[in-house]
């Protein structure tokens, strides 16, 4: 067939293809002749390989005509076949992200970082790609509901409005139930509507909260905030039960400066320190250098021990340290020799506990360095004892209206099926949300919200740093956004929330203007941009002892089996749990989908004769078990965010819910459960593991060294290298790429197995979900896989995480044995798919030795038995135009993202001039919050993935069978102590 179609540009030449298919058709006839004339088997096949077949593939080429519509009068921002792109804000569940959207002819289709804005950093997380399907998902709401009705606008307008109005004369509470508020425009638009109705009293309040910090923040510093932790300037990081780099505060941001301070490249670079205490084995946990499995109830007990050393060691007290379960004479000591450039921190929502934090860092010198105070982070503000007082209210009838707004506590509140039963009892019961959930179902009244790609908005994560949200898509549904709805109620006759968001930054944000520009040129710059950073800090707060002296002294003790409660990567809080990317998204570490679980300790599981997939009961509730080195003995850790009951068709019923077993001590939520019940049974339960061997066998699959000896030696860990290139051996003619020679490199001192790549690359890419069933038969279709491997002792591995993706070999093993030659090689070192030539032998997938080629078992769009996105026109809106949707029996893997090549290389013709060194970034690349990640021209000298090639640590999978891969690897550096 190579002879027919000679490149992929030659496959979009509808005069070529159509020679070729005539050509086809004549050899498969031909072929057929001779075996009915007798003609051996082998001469049949002879003559053109698969003709047959082949020519069966052409003729389901041919679709049906889809007919294009021109514009009348086209937008002068529209060119159908150009994307455009918009800057926008991503806020949902206490997550921020500032963002570029990618709009194709007026349809939002991917979700990029915005590099303007120095939160984010140009990058994402999971749950911000998959952002953008939520836009598209069959559970939004079509119209305002009354009693779970269809009604219209005006109803709604009408009845609240009178019936707030007669709370207010007859002084009943209404409380405005919302999520944290981060946007300046919103909280004036809910002061307005105070003044209004002063009857109603705004309660923020967050699924999974951060009241212990907020709370502990005001005894020490007379504030309730959280501080503003800046780990790139940390030379030593100590995380305690915070999972920084998966799901605590603003992970994104975290992880930029983690990774920041963990890339060594040149001789002389220096590299963080990281210990972390954790119970079960997170994100976090699994990239830290010193890792100590600890009891949730032993954080506390080694913070003080700590303290209380650090003390000693500075000469400020002489009574001796209380012992600590776990040694950290090695930490203080890292610690006192690097005051100041230092950082601990602790996800635990206990106020004691925070305190002993606040103190450690300060005895530390880390205030004003590390530990900013005068620049807080605003997504979180919810205080749980304050909800308690509002259900305290509720059943005490006090309350007579409730509008819910970004929360959903009937789900995610130990109490929700309580708050269930008094939600629908008050008076008034509303909910703003846009889709179905738990509480909406509690309520009289939905007045949906439209999606944040379809609404205008402002934020500012953290104090003096602001950004827009605008709508990228005119809305699909009738619904109006909640602060139009609360000025509606508030008296305004035509409420225009845009209008509203734009007199606000012309009046009081252009003021902070470090420039005299005028308010409407200041507008639009910052729209275009979406970040404002006037840089304008407050004065760094004073720390106080307040409340330290009982938090010292009031220690928990260890009680049985301890249970602990934790966000998942994927579905965080489980707002998204309608959202199949997320479900189908494997956990970094466990690597299961579509479920939660039991993490119980290997050495506990032996001893009771546990397997995958046994089922145990913790306080009566089954769960399956999955055996996972790194627990820590006595302890169980179990997933959040599943079990939701209305979600839609994708998320009902996945997994079970934990937030029952939330408990509320001292006025504050804690996520973990002390002397629970946990017995073995004799049944089991079916799981969806995508990667069932956890051991790389001794094979030098990740390379590993120690920055000691990387700092003597740059090849240190990667010797193999020089040997393997010794014996280099090949038949074939060595490759030559005289224009580009595009390849990736990976490294993996940076990479943390976040997994952001693999929905990117989903999104970008059309990757169908196939759900529970097939992944458990191995058939998962992602084009990028994050391996993890664990090594040494199971009680406290050590861990590795390495993205794998299809190594575009220049010696490419699957290329040979195509009988259809549907995966050529290109003139710029790319393995190509073809496949509209593919007939799905799947020689390709047999002999790849890196498997990274996926294999279509169904056709999994408009096909009842894979109902999550893909069969209804709304779902299939998100599709990337610039990608086939391929169809059964193709084989599809990882193509550099080559649309992205192709169009930056057109735009660099059309401009004169050459592609520059990182203008083409592939999906995974892009939105790497780590930047692990290096795509660019291996035949270019000056570029950085030649630099990174020519790096000492610069390694290749599987070297020995000389594939000459087009993917490096840089040997992972751990700083452990010498």
């Amino acid at each position: 067939m190579t002879k027919y179609w000679r490149s992929l540009d030659e496959l979009n030449d509808p005069v070529a293809f159509k020679k070729s298919e005539i050509r086809l058709e004549v050899d498969a006839k031909r072929a057929v002749a001779q075996k009915a004339a007798g003609s051996s088997r082998r001469d049949f096949l002879k003559t053109f390989g698969f003709s047959v077949a082949a020519a069966a593939v052409v003729a389901s080429c041919k679709r049906p005509v889809d007919k294009a519509i021109p514009y009348l009068v086209k937008p002068e921002e529209v060119t159908p076949g150009v994307a455009n792109y918009y800057a926008s804000s991503y806020f949902e569940g206490n997550e921020y992200c500032s963002v570029l959207v990618k709009v194709r002819d007026g349809r939002p289709i991917k979700i990029e970082g915005n590099d303007l804005s120095s939160v984010s950093q140009r990058g994402t997380s999971a749950r911000v790609q998959a952002s953008v399907l939520n836009l598209y998902d069959d559970a939004r709401f079509k119209t305002p509901l009354k009693r779970g009705e269809a009604t219209t606008w005006e109803e709604v307008d009408d009845y609240i409005g009178k019936k707030l109005a007669q709370l207010n004369q007859d002084n009943k509470k209404v409380v405005l139930l919302t999520s944290s508020i981060i946007s300046p425009s919103t909280k004036k638009v809910i002061q307005q509507f105070q003044e209004r109705y002063p009857v109603v009293e705004w309660l923020p309040y967050d699924a999974v909260s951060a009241a212990g910090i907020l709370k502990a923040n005001e005894l020490s510093f007379g504030a309730a905030f959280i501080p503003d932790y800046r780990f790139e300037k940390a030379k030593v990081i100590v995380g305690f039960g915070a999972d920084f780099l998966g799901t605590w505060l603003s992970s994104v941001e975290y992880i930029k400066g983690y990774s920041a301070g963990r890339r060594v490249l040149e001789k002389g670079d220096v590299m963080n320190r990281h210990y972390q205490f954790e119970t079960g084995m997170t994100v976090t946990g699994s990239n830290a250098d010193v890792r100590f499995p600890v009891k949730p109830s032993e954080e506390k007990t080694i913070l003080t021990a700590l303290y209380y050393q650090l003390l000693q060691a500075k000469g400020s007290m002489t009574v001796m340290a209380p012992a600590s379960p776990v040694d950290i004479n090695g930490l203080a000591e890292d610690l006192l020799a690097n005051e100041g450039q230092s950082l601990v921190v602790s996800g635990s929502n206990d106020v004691h506990t925070q305190l002993i934090v606040n103190a450690i860092n300060q005895l530390l010198g880390n205030y004003g360095n590390t530990v900013l105070t005068g620049r807080t982070l605003n997504t979180h503000q919810g205080i749980d004892a304050d909800f308690e007082t509002f259900i305290s209210e509720l059943k005490n009838k006090t309350v007579a209206g409730v509008l819910c707004w970004g929360v959903n506590p009937v789900y995610n509140h130990p109490k929700g099926s309580e708050l269930k039963d008094l939600i629908a009892g008050v008076e008034l019961s509303l909910s703003f949300s846009d889709r179905k959930d738990e509480t909406t179902a509690a309520c009289h009244w939905v007045c949906p919200e439209p999606h944040y790609l379809e609404s205008w908005n402002d934020a500012e994560p953290k104090s003096g740093m602001f950004s827009l949200a605008q709508p990228t898509i005119s809305k699909l549904f009738d619904s109006r956004q909640v602060q139009e709805s609360l000025l509606k109620w508030a008296g305004e006759e035509t409420p225009n929330y845009y209008e509203f968001v734009k007199k606000h930054w012309s009046e009081e944000l252009s003021k902070l203007q470090n420039t005299n520009t005028d308010a409407r040129i200041f507008w639009n710059d910052t729209l275009q941009k979406g970040v404002f950073e006037p840089g304008n800090a407050s004065p760094e707060l004073t720390y106080s002892e307040a409340g330290l002296g009982e938090a010292l002294s009031a220690l928990s003790e260890s009680n049985g089996w301890e249970v602990v409660l934790y966000e998942s990567v994927g579905l965080k809080d489980g707002s998204s749990g309608n959202n199949p990317w997320l479900q189908e998204l494997p956990d970094p570490v466990a690597k299961i989908s579509w479920d939660n679980f039991a993490a119980v300790p290997v050495k506990w599981a032996e001893e009771n004769g546990l397997q995958n997939e046994s089922v145990i009961t913790i306080n009566g509730v089954e769960l399956p078990v999955f055996i996972q080195p790194g627990q820590a003995a006595g302890t169980i850790s179990v997933a959040l965010g599943y079990g939701r009951e209305v979600a839609g068709k994708v998320g009902d019923g996945v997994g079970t819910n934990m937030y029952p077993f939330v408990s509320v001590e001292n006025g504050a939520r804690k996520f973990w459960v002390a002397g629970a019940d946990v017995q073995t049974t004799a049944k089991t339960f079916e799981l969806a593991l995508s990667q069932t061997h956890h051991s790389m066998e001794g094979r030098p699959i990740v390379r590993e060294t120690n920055f000691s000896d990387w700092q003597i030696d740059p090849r240190s860990g990667n010797e193999l290298k020089e040997e393997h290139e010794k014996h280099d051996v090949s038949l074939y003619p060595a490759p030559e790429f005289k224009g580009h020679h595009w390849g990736m490199a990976v490294d993996l001192s940076s990479c943390i197995g976040c997994s952001n790549c693999a929905i990117s690359c989903q999104a970008e890419n059309n990757v169908q979900v196939i759900g529970k069933e097939e992944v458990r038969n191995r058939r998962i279709m992602h084009w990028i896989r994050i391996d993890r491997y664990f090594s040494n002792n199971p009680e406290n591995p050590e861990v590795y995480h390495q993205p794998v993706m299809c190594q575009h070999c220049d010696n490419a093993p699957c290329e040979n044995v195509c009988p259809v030659s549907a995966t050529p090689h290109s003139d710029e070192g790319l393995n190509q798919m073809a496949y509209n030539r593919c007939v799905g032998t799947k020689y390709c997938v047999n002999n790849c030795p890196y498997k990274v080629r996926r294999f279509n078992w169904f056709e999994y769009v408009k096909n009842d038995a894979f109902d999550f996105n893909s069969n209804s026109e709304l779902g299939r809106m998100v599709l990337n135009p610039d990608v086939t949707v391929r169809s059964r029996g193709v084989v599809e893997k990882c193509s550099f993202c080559v649309q992205r090549i192709q169009e930056k290389k057109t735009a660099a013709r059309v401009a004169g001039r050459k592609v520059e060194d990182g203008e083409i970034q592939p999906a995974c690349v892009q939105s790497c919050p780590a930047d692990a990640l290096v795509f660019g021209d291996l035949n270019d000298p000056n570029s950085k993935i030649s630099k990174y090639f020519k790096n000492e640590r610069n390694y290749h999978l599987l070297e020995e069978l000389h594939t000459l891969p087009s993917v490096g690897y840089l040997t992972k550096v751990r700083n452990k102590k010498s």
